[in-house]
């Protein structure tokens, strides 16, 4: 898409100037703390911030968002700290964009792309790769004016003179081709995937998706209560790819751990429907584990920002066990704050793995609750029916009798004709004359 795109005056971005924006209809302090967010998500991609200027906006302008004399104002104060691309939290319109990028002289971008190039430089996998080029080329259509290439790219100014209006035309048509052929190429990964979870359902096992604010140490998490190998880095969206790994628990009960991509405040809605197909693990899953960190002062809006995302997935009806993590690093101010907003979590130190235990406990319990107790007599010669039962359910009493091995243990409903033949039968009920009726 660079071929429109006139290269003759290149220039690296090094530089941030950021610009939050505090509107009536936000809480006192919001702002800030989005703020401070934007700044994480900005070194992220390797840029250095000059400056972060919050701004009170009482009402909007559809030209530049701000005030004509607030904008003069931040772009001379952009310059003087010699920025070459100013960041708005807000999000911005394309026309907005264009505005200011003419004001400006400068790359201007809002936090919408600033996430979608902290994906694309975390993607690795076809998956990742694929689902990020849909949400960047879906969010570049209507910006194809724009004087500016991708961030991860050098920028420079834009030529449409002369013929550019039918280069323009084609540049929307070929993206809009791409886009076509994104979404047929990830149709294809949603069926493969399904394929593979049609496999795994062969021999159905329960299943967990661990979900929650990204940086909250879901991965560490998953590393620690599987073993996995999963990459786990102090950063925002260190994973992009869903991973699932199978936890052992009490009594050889088998349940899939899926690892999935972290939310955060404001992701970008073309994100949440590309990514569709990482996150109908979560859609699909028996319960989820919410993970926050309890060290995090923002951890009550982390905790509703992924409850929203749930709901935006149809998953918010799901049972949610919730999980803060980090609590070797916690003192009790912060506990009793995290008690407050969620009475029943169980608190753990995916590090120290410390509170593991109570997390296993707990997920045993919601798979005894949704499967049904069942009480089998296994003929002795028929250790194959054994073994099979241990991977079907949970066992938690095993007898060796006369008549053979006495299990009793909770099996998944769908596995009723396997089993059916060895239930052991309860006795009739007596009336009171002592007749079996």
């Amino acid at each position: 898409m660079a071929d429109f795109l006139d290269e003759t005056r290149p220039e690296k971005l090094e530089r941030a100037f950021l610009v939050g924006v505090q509107t009536a209809d936000m809480r006192d302090g919001e702002a800030a703390e989005l703020l401070l967010e934007l700044t994480e998500l900005v070194e992220n991609l390797r840029l250095t911030v000059t400056h972060a200027e919050l701004v009170n906006l009482r009402r909007p302008t559809p030209a530049l968002l701000l005030g004509s004399g607030k904008a003069a104002e931040l772009v001379a104060q952009a310059k003087a700290d010699g920025a070459d691309v100013i960041v708005f939290d807000e999000e911005l319109s394309p026309a907005q964009q264009r505005n200011w990028e003419e004001l400006s002289g400068l790359a201007v971008i809002d936090r919408q792309e600033v996430i979608l190039e902290i994906f694309s430089d975390r993607a690795h996998t076809r998956e990742a790769t694929l689902q990020v080029a849909l949400a960047r080329m879906e969010y570049s259509l209507p910006r194809l004016t724009r004087a500016w290439t991708h961030l991860s790219r050098q920028r420079g100014k834009g030529s449409m003179g002369g013929e550019g209006e039918t280069q323009l035309e084609n540049d929307r048509r070929t993206v809009r081709d791409r886009i076509t052929h994104l979404k047929a190429e990830l149709a294809g990964v949603v069926k493969q995937r399904s394929v593979q979870r049609t496999k795994r359902q062969r021999v159905p096992v329960p299943t967990a998706a661990i979900v929650g604010y990204t940086n909250a140490g879901k991965s560490t998490l998953l590393n620690a209560l599987t073993g996995a190998q999963v990459l786990a880095a102090d950063k925002l969206f260190a994973t992009l790819d869903p991973t699932t790994r199978q936890l052992v628990l009490r009594g050889n009960q088998k349940l899939l751990v899926t690892d999935t991509v972290g939310f955060i405040r404001r992701l970008p809605h073309g994100l949440v429907e590309a990514f569709k197909a990482t996150l109908e693990e979560v859609v699909v899953a028996d319960f989820l584990i919410h993970v926050l960190d309890v060290t995090n002062p923002n951890f009550e809006q982390h905790h509703a920002t992924t409850l929203a995302v749930l709901g935006e997935l149809g998953a918010a009806d799901k049972t949610i066990v919730t999980v803060f993590n980090k609590t070797d690093a916690a003192d009790s101010i912060m506990r009793r704050n995290a008690r407050r907003l969620a009475p029943d979590a169980l608190f753990v130190s995916a590090h120290t793995k410390a509170g593991l235990d109570t997390l296993e406990n707990r997920c045993l319990e919601l798979i005894a609750d949704a499967l049904g107790e069942t009480d089998l007599l296994v003929p002795h010669d028929r250790y194959d029916v054994i073994a099979r039962l241990h991977k079907l359910g949970h066992i938690h009493e095993q007898e060796h009798e006369e008549a053979g091995v006495r299990i009793k243990g909770r099996f998944p409903d769908s596995q009723a004709g396997f089993f059916a033949p060895f239930v052991v039968k309860e006795p009739r009920a007596r009336n009171r004359t002592g007749i079996s009726v």
